[in-house]
């Protein structure tokens, strides 16, 4: 499938998250308006402080009328066993280990290392640091590069982005923006 624009209808498609099976996104988004982000992976420094920014932010996208899902290459077991108490997200972790989503949807990893990165990765990279982030268990491909879409209440897309590098993903204040 080519990358999706503003306008396309997100085609439904069936997950597991840690804790449920077989959902299926018209279930997930329950004919709300919905913000889809494709991360790496869970443990991916940056991925972890951007799972706890939208964490800290998730009043702000529920105000803002709409829901979160976000898309990372890991397993569902696994994942499972790391998020406990504390841990736990307010929004679904759609759980994607082979990338299947990543691939349907034409989001790409980039073509090496040093692509990957700009100009605010290594700023990202000691915010995440300092905030206590470290690098957990690799899973997924180590290139691939993030996305956001925002839907309407019937998987229309209202807003599409597809990173350029790492570190290239919308804030929960931006999708709350888009949301609105």
């Amino acid at each position: 499938m080519a990358k999706l624009q503003v306008g396309d209808v997100m085609p439904d498609f069936s997950f597991d998250t840690p804790f449920s099976r077989s959902n299926t996104l018209a279930q997930a988004t329950g004919k709300s308006k919905t913000a889809i982000v494709f991360l790496r992976y869970y443990g991916c420094t940056l991925c972890r402080l951007d799972l706890a920014q939208y964490k800290a932010g998730y009043a702000e996208l529920q105000q803002a009328g709409g829901r979160l899902l976000v898309v990372l290459q890991s397993d569902a077991d696994l994942l499972r066993q790391e998020l406990e108490g504390e841990n736990r997200f307010p929004f679904d972790i759609v759980c994607d280990p082979k990338g299947d989503l990543y691939r349907q949807f034409d989001i790409l990893p980039a073509e090496s290392k040093a692509k990957m990165a700009g100009p605010g990765t290594l700023a990202k990279i000691a915010k995440a640091t300092a905030a206590g982030h470290r690098h957990g268990r690799y899973e997924g491909d180590e290139l691939q590069l993030p996305a956001a879409f925002v839907l309407d209440a019937d998987r229309r897309v209202l807003f599409a982005h597809y990173a350029k590098t790492v570190d290239d993903v919308p804030t929960a204040r931006q999708l709350a923006e888009q949301l609105r």
